[in-house]
């Protein structure tokens, strides 16, 4: 019977190699040869949950892709064992395998000086998560997590992740809320609203406000679209034309008294200065003088003929 059955067991074993060769080939072909494609690892350490981030994830550079995760764990069973668990930091552990030449440590180093960060980002609603890799600006202001091991492999820092930062700033938020004094907040916006009720509406005190003010603008506004009429400004026009004609003659007028007026009181200076000589240099003639000799206009064109009548 176990002579009969020899073969059988032979075609079995041929059988289950041969799948194995052609299980080996799918591999191969399908894995677009990623296991003689260049790579090498680098790690990141996380504070903040790591929730929807699986082995195998993609890892990207600016949205492309250029590695994978290769590790998930926490520093308290790879990097603290000797540590206390009181004293353990606890962080998550990421390693990935980034595709490519291997880059040195001293230019990974160089990187991370000029702000190279990992972050976990969510793809969209589907709650798959991915290490995203890029040069953060405020990289600098936000601290690298401290440890006090030798990493495996070179450490890239990572930034909290922006789901974190929304939640983080929400609480802090509600936080400064509950720490206001809403009744006192809520006095003070009363007051504004009456203040601006008054600054609009008026007090009935003398403060018209603004509402009247607008009134009387519209009031006023309405008078200059009137005089502004091309009719009212034509009589108007008119109007300042003979008023300017009447300032004109009344000028002219004026300047002919003027000129009458002045040789008047020239006249009546030189008069005054002739009396003062006079005066001055014989005040008794003013008093004693005989009087002047009376003159007779002429009569008929007769020369007239000056003297004193007897």
């Amino acid at each position: 019977m176990s002579n009969n059955s020899n073969p059988n067991y032979f075609r079995l074993g041929v059988f289950v190699l041969a799948a194995i060769g052609v299980l080996i080939a799918l591999i191969l072909i399908f894995g677009s040869g990623q296991f003689f494609k260049r790579s090498f690892m680098v790690e990141t350490y996380i504070k903040q949950s790591v929730t929807g981030l699986d082995t195998g994830a993609d890892v990207r550079f600016r949205g492309v892709k250029i590695g994978q995760v290769k590790l998930i764990g926490l520093s308290g069973d790879i990097y603290e064992r000797d540590v206390t668990f009181d004293k353990r930091r606890q962080y998550v552990v990421v390693r990935m395998q980034i595709f490519g030449d291997r880059v040195s440590e001293e230019q990974i180093a160089e990187f991370v000086e000029n702000n190279l960060r990992a972050r976990v980002k969510s793809m969209g609603i589907t709650g798959v998560s991915y290490v995203e890799f890029d040069f953060v600006a405020k990289g600098a202001v936000t601290p690298s997590l401290e440890f006090g091991w030798t990493p495996d492999y070179p450490v890239i820092p990572s930034m909290p992740n922006q789901a974190d930062e929304i939640i983080s700033g929400i609480q802090k938020l509600i936080g400064s809320l509950n720490e206001m004094k809403v009744d006192a907040v809520q006095k003070k916006l009363d007051a504004l609203l009456d203040n601006l009720n008054v600054m609009m509406a008026g007090d009935g005190k003398g403060n018209e406000g603004v509402i009247r003010t607008v009134k009387d603008m519209n009031v006023i506004l309405a008078r200059i679209a009137k005089v502004t009429d091309k009719e009212e400004l034509s009589v108007l026009m008119r109007e300042l034309i003979g008023a300017t004609v009447a300032l004109r003659q009344t000028v002219t007028s004026m300047q002919g008294d003027t000129a009458m007026t002045m040789e008047n009181l020239k006249q009546t200076s030189e008069n005054l200065n002739e009396f003062s000589r006079i005066a001055s240099q014989s005040p008794s003639s003013l008093i004693w003088g005989e009087p002047p000799p009376k003159i007779t206009p002429p009569l008929n064109g007769t020369p007239s003929q000056s003297g004193v009548q007897k």
